[in-house]
């Protein structure tokens, strides 16, 4: 069992949702600290770590909530959700000793830098958690997609996609108990089998310039480090 990382650089895409804990809207602080322990622990292994975290906690483009809105409006504020998750995420970190800067897509000067790539770099370099708010900036494109191409522009190793469930499944685990795990898929089995990695766009993306994934979940004690060690943790999507 090797312990040292296999990686010297992550993109960890958060999802608005793991942040809710087990409530139903908005941001668990203890949630929110359990994650950050995580990422905390993988910071102090030498790894930079790049955060993308999504709105869905609080507002998301495609919700109920948004229903008769016009698509980019909705999409706008939820990029605003992602800021307000941003903030959260850092002020947590804060508490627990680690540096870390938020970047926006979108400009809001009195809360957030403006996304710079080569701020975030040197950043990432001077051993910053640097956190990206916002998305991609645009309507239209999810959270997914922005891991995606930050992941690219900061040119990360692996792109993390922290979730509820342990990784890539046959089925829905929670509803058939003979689902099994995927410990490895190819980008175009898991576009095939419409299996939920990422949207098509984000996917499509990564296949494209050979970034790989590996979903894991967040709420598992230690994941993150197992998978930053290298261990069989989670499904890797490779090309």
């Amino acid at each position: 069992m090797s312990q040292s990382p296999i990686y010297k650089r992550i993109l960890l895409k958060l999802s608005g949702e793991a942040l809710m804990g087990e409530d139903s809207y908005g941001i668990n602080r203890i949630t929110v600290e359990r994650i950050v322990a995580e990422i905390k622990e993988v910071a102090e292994l030498g790894i930079q770590v790049a955060v993308v975290i999504g709105g869905g906690n609080i507002f998301r483009g495609v919700a109920p909530a948004a229903a008769g809105m016009d698509r980019a409006t909705a999409d706008y504020m939820g990029m605003l959700a992602t800021v307000m998750n941003a903030m959260a995420l850092q002020d947590a970190m804060r508490q627990q000793g680690l540096v870390s800067r938020v970047q926006s897509a979108l400009t809001i000067q009195q809360v957030a830098e403006p996304y710079i790539r080569p701020k975030a770099i040197q950043y990432l370099e001077e051993g910053k958690v640097v956190i990206f708010g916002a998305g991609t900036g645009n309507p239209f494109f999810t959270t997914d997609t922005a891991a995606a191409l930050r992941g690219m522009e900061m040119n990360a190793d692996i792109v993390l996609k922290a979730t509820k469930v342990d990784g890539v499944y046959t089925d829905d685990p929670k509803k058939n108990p003979d689902a099994v795990r995927y410990s490895a898929l190819t980008f175009d089995e898991a576009i095939s089998k419409n299996l939920k990695v990422m949207d098509a766009t984000a996917l499509a993306l990564c296949r494209d310039q050979n970034m790989n994934i590996r979903v894991f979940s967040i709420f598992k004690a230690g994941a993150l480090k197992r998978v930053v060690l290298g261990e069989d943790e989670g499904t890797l999507v490779h090309c």
